[in-house]
């Protein structure tokens, strides 16, 4: 059958991105996969925990297997509202709103306390559900160079809008480095600004207990931070969360439109969700063990000793990167590879998380899988 000529575009920049070593295939996990996961979130290694599954499953049985509508209609359980008390008071916020995914906090949060009238300081690391965000917000938007705190002061200094917000990763997804809360919230507070920054990649890992690296910069509960996290990562489940002022929750409720049109999260996600809050309470060790993974990985690979889960091991050209991780794979590793547009050009890698749960025999393997891909990749 002929191509329809409206989709031959399509065929032309498929090309140009194979060309390239941007071309992406879907690898399905199996149930019964014995590869050695680097690739994944699950820092905490809560996916499979029994106590989790059976939260997940509990709430299955009681709630059914969707939420049945928007969180304000009929997708609101009882379970929901206990996972946004719990984790506010984790992480030392006075409330929380769940959402659909990470993804739809992040672009109901900004979009919400965004709009014509505001300008919006977005750092360039940002995560793309950040990005998205921005562009939705119909607010003036301005890209500060990573961490630079000089620059988001300057801006905001200079502003003519009334309104300002101020956007970060705590954690980098793609480097793991740490953003400067500290000095940004300072500039923030001296210009009226809200900051808001996102955990996905803190929780579980950063702060006493995992509490996230605002709780750590002693942030936490301060009414001009507002926070948004993923509970698919550390949580080991699906969703996402905004935590901060009860006024925060409030507007959003009102006005945030990935929360009023959106189906509820699963209460089988909740469900999950709140048993692995429930097992970092009682072992908070789990995060410290994170950290410690992630240094065994930077040793490994040599590269810098990391400040998250995240080790990042750049090296240059996608074709070079995808081959690595490839040969990883063949030999029983899994490992994340990160191309452009993840990263900037130049800078594909693999990118190794670490998970609580690695063990002796976990790091052996890796020690020779990537010292033999490493030695060739890097040549």
């Amino acid at each position: 059958m002929t191509a329809p000529v409206s989709l031959a575009w399509l065929d032309d920049a498929a090309e140009k991105r194979r060309v390239a070593g941007l071309h992406r295939t879907l690898l399905p996990r199996t149930s019964g996969s014995r590869l050695v996961d680097l690739a994944s979130n699950d820092y905490l290694g809560l996916v499979r925990h029994p106590e989790v599954v059976a939260g997940a499953a509990a709430a299955l049985r009681r709630w059914g297997a969707g939420a049945t509508g928007s969180r304000l209609v009929t997708g609101t359980t009882a379970e929901h509202e206990l996972l946004e008390r719990e984790l506010a008071e984790f992480v030392g916020a006075e409330t929380g709103l769940v959402f659909a995914s990470g993804y739809a906090a992040n672009l109901g949060a900004v979009t919400a306390l965004g709009g014509p009238d505001t300008l919006i300081v977005s750092d360039a690391g940002c995560h793309a559900s950040l990005v998205d965000a921005c562009r939705l917000s119909r607010s003036r938007i301005q890209v500060a160079p990573h961490g630079d705190v000089e620059f988001v002061e300057a801006v905001l200094a200079a502003r003519a809008q009334p309104r300002a917000l101020v956007l970060t990763d705590s954690v980098f997804s793609a480097d793991g480095d740490l953003a400067p809360l500290q000095a940004l919230h300072r500039v923030c507070r001296a210009h009226g600004a809200l900051l808001l920054v996102d955990e996905a990649h803190g929780v579980g890992v950063r702060g006493v207990g995992g509490r996230g690296l605002v709780h750590e910069m002693g942030l936490a509960g301060e009414p001009d931070v507002v926070i948004t996290a993923t509970l698919s990562k550390s949580l080991a489940a699906q969703g996402g969360i905004v935590l901060g002022d009860s006024r925060i929750r409030e507007h959003l409720i009102d006005t945030a439109r990935t929360f009023i049109f959106d189906t509820g999260l699963a209460p089988a996600a909740v469900g999950a969700a709140r048993s692995a809050l429930r097992i970092l309470r009682e072992q908070p060790e789990r995060a410290t063990a994170v950290l410690d993974r992630a240094a065994d990985l930077a040793r490994i690979s040599g590269v810098d000793a990391p400040e998250s889960a995240v080790v990042s091991v750049i090296l240059g050209d996608p074709m070079v990167a995808v081959g690595a991780a490839a040969a990883c794979r063949e030999r029983g590793l899994h490992v994340g590879c990160f191309r452009p547009p993840s990263v900037p050009a130049g800078t594909s890698r693999l990118r190794l998380t670490a998970r609580a749960n690695l063990d002796a025999d976990d790091l052996a393997m890796i020690e020779s899988v990537l010292g033999d891909v490493l030695a060739e990749a890097r040549v």
